[in-house]
């Protein structure tokens, strides 16, 4: 633990002396991230609760059905709701994960405003200029199951690339990576390609950085990460079945070195 938290706090240093410089904030900022990585903990503390809570409830509830009892109603909502806060302590951690990774700063207004246009007629692209993060949809980047790139959103991809070829663009490093929701690889062909969601996720980047890299973007200014479902955004529906909107693929665009 005192590893992640090093690796962290170093992480948001470099982020603060690239753009703002060390300054007298340091101390608040190292504070802060203590803070969260105990929120983190806990949180995680609770996740794990809550999965053995709920492994007892859908035994119980098996042997409810099996008798016919009158408990089943009741054990079945006591599951939903269980599942339903699991989901979103997931997404919550996610969340304060991601905050910590990439430090959470914004971009210069310049940069940040040709993005902002750049997603605001856009449907599959959404901007986050408080985090510096652009987040394309997966379903309309990508047909289900694959990894190859649309050829209308891979103009998309090469017209993201003009503005991180920019004067502006240029000084900073691009981070792609890859999201999927719960749903298991469930086609054989399928599988022999992306065995898990984890495999998909990672694909699914190299085939943006692949664009990226044929777009002249700097390879040196690159990496992928492959989250697969476990960096969800939304609670997924229970039984493994999804949420669109953990289908993405994110670029984030962070200081050099990162």
């Amino acid at each position: 633990m005192r590893t992640v938290k090093l690796s962290a706090f170093f992480l948001l240093c470099i982020s603060l002396v690239l753009l703002n410089g060390c300054g007298p904030e340091l101390k608040d900022l190292r504070i802060q991230n203590d803070v969260q990585q105990k929120r983190i903990a806990e949180l995680e503390s609770e996740v794990q609760t809550t999965k053995v809570r709920l492994e007892q409830l859908k035994r119980k509830l098996e042997t409810a059905e099996s008798r016919g009892s009158i408990e089943v109603n009741a054990l079945q909502q006591k599951i939903t709701a269980l599942e339903e806060d699991l989901g979103k302590k997931k997404v919550l951690i996610s969340s304060m994960q991601q905050q910590l990774l990439y430090g959470g700063a914004s971009l210069p207004v310049e940069l940040s405003t040709m993005l902002e246009d750049f997603a605001k007629d856009k449907e599959m692209v959404a901007y986050d200029s408080s985090r510096g993060i652009v987040k394309f949809k997966s379903d309309l980047l990508f047909e289900s199951g694959s990894d190859k790139v649309a050829p209308a959103a891979g103009e998309v991809v090469k017209s993201l690339c003009k503005i991180l070829n920019s004067e502006q663009g240029k000084k900073f490093d691009i981070i792609i990576a890859g999201h999927t929701d719960d749903i298991r690889i469930g086609k054989p062909a399928t599988r022999a390609k992306h065995p898990t969601n984890w495999h998909l996720s990672a694909h699914r980047a190299i085939s943006v950085l692949d664009i990226m890299s044929n777009s002249n973007v700097n390879s040196e200014r690159m990496s992928i990460r492959g989250f697969g479902e476990f960096r969800p955004i939304s609670p997924n529906k229970p039984d493994k079945k999804g949420n669109p909107q953990n289908r993405r693929v994110e670029i984030y665009i962070v200081p050099k070195g990162m």
